[in-house]
């Protein structure tokens, strides 16, 4: 389909637009008119995962088309937790966590929108701490109805996995309502961006802007991306891919993309790099070895974009020095110890590679050592006894945990 504006028509090319409300009426006001759109997001921790990368691009395709933009923090709405999508409830944390996740959270949204002219900030926080809750309950709980809450997927799975779910979270669509109507009122904002998981907690702002503000509001959600197993795209067994390179490395960061599954490539291309559609479609097209080389692109263009250009070089230097050079690259993961632990060996491949965190368990290495799962310096490690003891006299050794996990043990001559 064909909008009248660009930014619908570069989100629609991409793969970004799953459930609209209103489409032709808010593609004529975007054709016409800069607008002022939003996207909340959770603060839950002092760093955003690759969940949020979806948001994050579209905030910055909004920006990029001369749209106001606010990235909504979560702040008030942390403090209660929202249903959509989870099989438990949230933890729930202090207000001084909170504050200090969105300090350190800031500069990951300056990469992707300009917070110093057409993008801002805002924390829900500010208006949701001041509510009276009885009128509250008046005010808004009575235009919002349990019938309707109940048809919204983010409540009535829950409900449908009989597993339990609070007052407390029942709530937060009446509070994720309450902030569309307060950006409307004090921001003139007119929509509403976020995961398919979403379109209820949305829908319900629309009607409050509807029924009090007296204007028209509009929706779009994108689809919700998952790992192989159906969880959300965010968390794999090894842990979260964190955006926050202090939260996990450039090089790591760039794996991850450099190792997704081939049939994922053409989504994430057009999802998460701002590459022109003819190369996008070239791209997408790749098949068998020839793919490995979209992996490398997409790999490059998203460390790019979230970690920096020069972050983005480091990383895929390394990537070739490791696995095209066959060098060992002293940038990554790495752990010193004293040559006559290893000599006498009170110092074991397991704890090597627990040193390295390059698996969850010693167990683990045990079983990855019998499957010939582990290498040092490109060979087969299989001694039983686990010892290190005749690389002794070297200065440094890699050791590999399948094709994906590197560490440097660097040994020391004291």
């Amino acid at each position: 389909m064909n909008y009248k504006s660009d930014f619908l028509n570069e989100i629609n090319s991409r793969g970004f637009i799953y459930q609209t409300s209103d489409i032709n009426d808010l593609d004529i006001r975007l054709s016409k008119k800069k607008i002022t759109a939003y996207i909340g997001f959770d603060i839950t921790n002092d760093s955003l995962h690759i969940g949020s990368l979806v948001q994050l691009m579209l905030l910055h395709w909004l920006d990029h088309y001369g749209h106001k933009t606010i990235a909504l923090m979560g702040g008030g709405t942390t403090l209660v937790g929202d249903p959509s999508g989870k099989d438990e409830a949230r933890k729930i944390l202090q207000i001084k966590d909170i504050e200090k996740n969105i300090n350190k959270i800031e500069s990951t949204f300056n990469k992707f929108i300009d917070l110093k002219s057409k993008g801002k900030l805002i924390n829900n926080y500010e208006w949701l701490s001041n509510l009276n809750y009885i009128n509250f309950l008046r005010d808004i709980g009575s235009k919002i109805t349990i019938n309707k809450m109940l048809t919204f997927d983010s409540v009535k799975n829950r409900l449908d996995r009989e597993q339990p779910l609070s007052f407390l979270e029942f709530n937060y669509m009446l509070l994720q309502a309450y902030d569309f109507f307060h950006l409307n009122k004090e921001h003139e904002c007119e929509l509403q961006l976020g995961g398919s998981d979403q379109w209820g907690n949305i829908i319900a702002g629309i009607d409050l802007i509807r029924r009090l503000n007296n204007k028209k509001a509009f929706a779009i959600t994108s689809p919700l991306i998952t790992n192989n197993d159906g969880s959300k795209m965010g968390k794999t067994a090894d842990g979260a891919i964190w955006l926050d390179e202090k939260k996990l490395s450039n090089y790591d960061f760039y794996q991850f993309w450099r190792n997704v599954n081939d049939s994922d490539v053409p989504k994430f291309i057009n999802l998460f790099t701002k590459l022109p559609i003819e190369e996008r479609k070239k791209l997408s097209k790749l098949k068998d070895q020839e793919i490995n080389e979209a992996k490398k692109i997409l790999a490059f263009e998203v460390t790019k974009i979230t970690r920096g250009e020069k972050q983005a070089k480091e990383a895929e230097e390394i990537s070739t020095n490791i696995f095209l050079n066959n060098k060992i690259d002293n940038r990554i993961n790495s752990f010193e110890i004293e040559s006559n632990k290893i000599k006498d060996s009170s110092f074991s491949i397991i704890d090597a590679i627990e040193k390295l965190e390059l698996v969850k368990s010693r167990s683990e290495v045990k079983r990855l050592i019998k499957s010939k799962g582990i290498k040092i310096d490109n060979e087969n490690y299989n001694r039983s006894d686990f010892s290190l003891s005749k690389y002794f006299s070297k200065n440094e050794i890699k050791i590999s945990v399948g094709k994906k996990n590197f560490g440097i043990i660097k040994i020391s001559k004291k």
